[in-house]
């Protein structure tokens, strides 16, 4: 208080405006308490400030002013209260009548009501018992359809059906957990539902994973079956095109009614591509052993445990782990053995995919299956390349590419892009044929290797139609008498074998990869085949192992025979790549075999002219100053006739006119190039006309020998053998000539001596001889008259020497 009076003295302004808070306070807290409103709010209000006796002091005040305000209205009122205390007084007489008959009245009721009241405890007590019996009964109801769930519930479970059990155990939650009245009950419930659902998911995951482990089995066998009716249907493609090709080629060769028949087309058993019999089951196994009852049940199952994203992409991780092994390659098998194997289980790894992402309710996505997808074609063309650098043998190559093509057209069919996998096998095109010519060359090393240069004898007609009409290298369309001797060896077969193999080779391996027109690439290495392996070969044979005038003939007539054989191998290729005959026939190519086939021809004019060398030695014992010409022919003329007669009657067997003429050309050239060498060189010093009517006789018989060959060739092929002699014949006309100077006139020799080299002429002219030459002859002749002819061949000489 002496701190508080200090301050007001102190600070007077401050005092006043205390003193008018505490008024204001007053004023609020009277407006309250005649309002009848709430003062806690002053209370906490002074203690908050820590003031409660100015609230006090603010009570005492108001109560003491209430007083004043009390006494007033009492004063004001006194007279009334008085009049009203004599009438309550006036009252208390009544009051007590009315007690007494209140009191009577009750006495009356209590002894009336007594038995009622007892009556009504009675139907109370069995009200209450009543209600308790109903609630039992009620308890004991739910608990009997609680504990029926339960056994159901135990039932489905023991029986595995535990979609059943689960919706039992959703019933018993959503209807009896909560409202259960037995406390045990609910504890049991409470401790077991989990419990049996965790039991469940284990069960059903075991399922699946047992699921897991089959599927792998069966994805092969399902993957192995899938790609041999792709097979199946590729075969009887196949089948269909060899008629197609067997009916254009009777179309092409003759005009025969052809019958056509429809075929009816039966469909693979059990189908893949469909959705009704597509060898898939969904419940029992089919006869693929192919069900997905346990993945849906599983999936299902875990759908009503509100686990379905879980199951989701455990499903997808376990499949992702099982494609990842399927991808192993055994280093201690071939992959030669086990590639069916490892591309039938991915095969049939994808179909199950497939079959999943179509009817399993979205277990899986399609995005998922493109990505498992493109990681398998990404693994397969990673092996495939590995694999293929490895390989060196065509045949195996070929045989992994029809399998992988059979793949690619299997999982095609259910929509996965295979086109990678295709690329892989057009990218190692180039090596697959570079082994297969490598293949070829050795087999048609060994093939020529085991050649004995003698004619082919075929003793049955199934010989002659595997060896000749397969290949279409026939002379006749009559089948000839058995046994056949054939014009060429065995050689020939045996090459056609190996060349129409490469031609299905190269054509299996270019068809089913994707592309349709392949029949230039396939062309192309046959060129190469037929050009560089096949000429190559017969070359190296050619020079190395041909000996004598037989084994030449008989390599000469096995290259007629193999260029009919060309026209074949070209017309069947693009036959086995769907090309029309017409547009191979109207481009006709060059003979692939023609180095080999002039080497041929040449080693056999070459042994031949080595053997007329021999018989030419004999024109050494003719006289060149005979009295007498020689009429019948000088004897080595005799004996190139004989051993060319005799030649060609051998020829003509085996060796077709265009041959045989090219080479009789070649040898009478070569022996016209023999007599005007002989008349040339030093051995004949000088001759006489004599001699030259000789000579005149012996090529008059070579000529009357090309003449007598007329039946056989055409008229120019017979004029061309009579030509090869131009060089001797004209020679000889010029020195029998009564003219000789004529050879001065560019029209005449042109036309009658345009073979000859006027240098030769000079020469051999020089040693001509008139019967007056000889020794003594001038002393009987001294005066005598020259020969014209004589006078016109050394006017002749003269020319010719100063043209020199």
């Amino acid at each position: 208080m002496q701190s508080t009076m200090s301050r007001r003295k102190v600070a007077p302004g401050a005092a006043d405006a205390a003193e008018s808070g505490e008024k204001q306070e007053q004023l609020l807290l009277s407006s309250a308490i005649c309002n009848g409103e709430d003062l806690g709010p002053f209370v906490r209000k002074a203690f908050a400030s820590g003031r409660p006796e100015t609230l006090l002091h603010n009570l005492r005040h108001f109560s003491r002013s209430k007083e004043s305000e009390i006494e007033e209205v009492c004063k004001a009122h006194y007279q009334d209260f008085i009049l009203a205390v004599d009438d309550l007084r006036s009252l208390l007489s009544d009051v007590d009548s009315l007690k007494s008959s209140l009191y009577d009245s009750n006495s009356r009721l209590q002894s009336v009501a007594g038995p009622l009241l007892s009556s009504l405890d009675s139907f109370v007590e069995a009200q209450n018992v009543s209600k308790n019996v109903d609630f039992a009964l009620q308890s004991v109801s739910s608990c009997i359809k609680l504990m029926g769930l339960c056994s159901r519930a135990n039932h489905h479970l023991s029986n595995c059906s535990f979609y059943m059990a689960l919706k039992c155990l959703d019933s018993i939650e959503n209807e009896f957990q909560d409202k259960t009245p037995s406390s045990t009950l609910k504890r049991m419930l409470e401790s077991k539902i989990p419990e049996i659902r965790s039991h469940i998911e284990r069960k059903t995951s075991k399922e699946f994973g047992d699921w897991l482990v089959e599927i792998r089995v069966v994805s092969r066998n399902l993957g192995q079956l899938a790609i041999g009716q792709a097979s199946a249907a590729r075969q009887r493609e196949e089948d269909l095109r060899i008629k197609q090709r067997q009916a254009e080629e009777q179309s092409r060769l003759s005009l025969r009614d052809c019958v056509y028949a429809l075929e009816e087309e039966v469909d693979d058993e059990g189908g893949f591509g469909g959705d009704e019999n597509d060898g898939y089951n969904y419940g029992n196994n089919g006869f693929l052993g192919f069900d997905l009852t346990p993945l849906y049940r599983a999936y299902h199952i875990h759908q009503t445990l509100g686990l379905e994203d879980r199951f989701k992409q455990y499903y997808f991780e376990n499949r992702k782990l099982q494609l990842t092994s399927d991808f192993q390659v055994s280093s201690m098998t071939p992959f030669l053995e086990s590639h069916q194997t490892f591309f039938a289980q991915i095969a049939g790894f994808f179909i199950v995919e497939d079959r999943v992402f179509r009817t399993g309710g979205g277990l899986i996505s399609k995005m998922e299956v493109e990505n498992l997808w493109e990681t398998a074609v990404s693994k397969m063309c990673a092996v495939l390349e590995d694999q293929f650098s490895r390989m060196q043998t065509a045949n195996h190559l070929l045989l992994i590419k029809d399998y992988v093509s059979l793949l690619g057209v299997t999982l095609r069919r259910y929509g996965y892009a295979v086109g990678a996998l295709l690329d892989v096998l057009s990218k190692h095109r180039d090596k697959y044929h570079e082994l297969l010519l490598s293949d070829c060359r050795k087999q048609i090393a060994e093939a020529l290797a085991a050649d004995k240069f003698e004619q082919m004898l075929m003793k049955k007609e199934y010989e002659y139609s595997m060896n000749v009409l397969s290949f279409q290298i026939q002379t006749s369309d009559i089948v000839p008498a058995f046994p056949y001797v054939a014009p060429f060896s065995s050689t020939v077969p045996d090459c056609c074998r190996i060349v129409r193999s490469f031609i299905e080779d190269s054509v299996s391996f270019m068809s089913h990869g994707g592309h349709f027109d392949f029949y230039d690439v396939v062309k192309k290495y046959l060129d190469r085949l037929l050009s560089e392996v096949l000429d190559g070969a017969l070359l190296k044979l050619i020079s190395s192992s041909v000996h004598g005038a037989s084994q030449a003939m008989q390599v000469a007539a096995n290259m007629a025979v193999l260029e009919h054989a060309c026209d074949f191998f070209f017309r069947h290729a693009a036959q086995l790549s769907g090309i029309p005959l017409r547009m191979t026939e109207r481009g006709r190519r060059q003979f692939p075999l023609s180095k080999a086939c002039i080497a041929a021809e040449e080693i056999l004019s070459g042994t031949l002219k080595t053997k007329v060398d021999g018989f030419m030695t004999l024109i050494e014992n003719v006289n060149w100053m005979t009295d007498e010409p020689s009429q019948g022919g000088n004897e080595y003329v005799n004996e190139v006739l004989i051993y060319l007669e005799t030649l060609v009657s051998t020829a003509q067997q085996i060796l077709p006119p265009q041959v045989l003429k090219r080479v009789l050309q070649d040898v009478l050239s070569h022996i016209s190039d023999k007599i005007v060498d002989t008349l040339l060189g030093d051995l004949v010093k000088r001759f006489n006309v004599n001699a030259i009517i000789g000579i005149d006789v012996d090529i008059r018989l070579l000529e009357s020998f090309a003449d007598n060959l007329a039946p056989q060739f055409s008229e120019g092929d017979a004029n061309q053998l009579k030509n090869a002699l131009a060089e001797s014949r004209q020679l000889i006309n010029l020195l029998l000539s009564s003219h000789p100077e004529n050879f001065l006139n560019p029209v005449i020799r042109e036309r009658n001596y345009n073979s000859l080299d006027y240098r030769k002429v000079v020469t051999i002219s020089e040693k001509l001889r008139d019967p007056s030459d000889r020794l003594f002859g001038t002393f009987g002749s001294r005066g005598a008259k020259q020969n014209p002819k004589k006078k016109s061949l050394d006017a002749l000489i003269k020319r010719l020497r100063d043209v020199s």
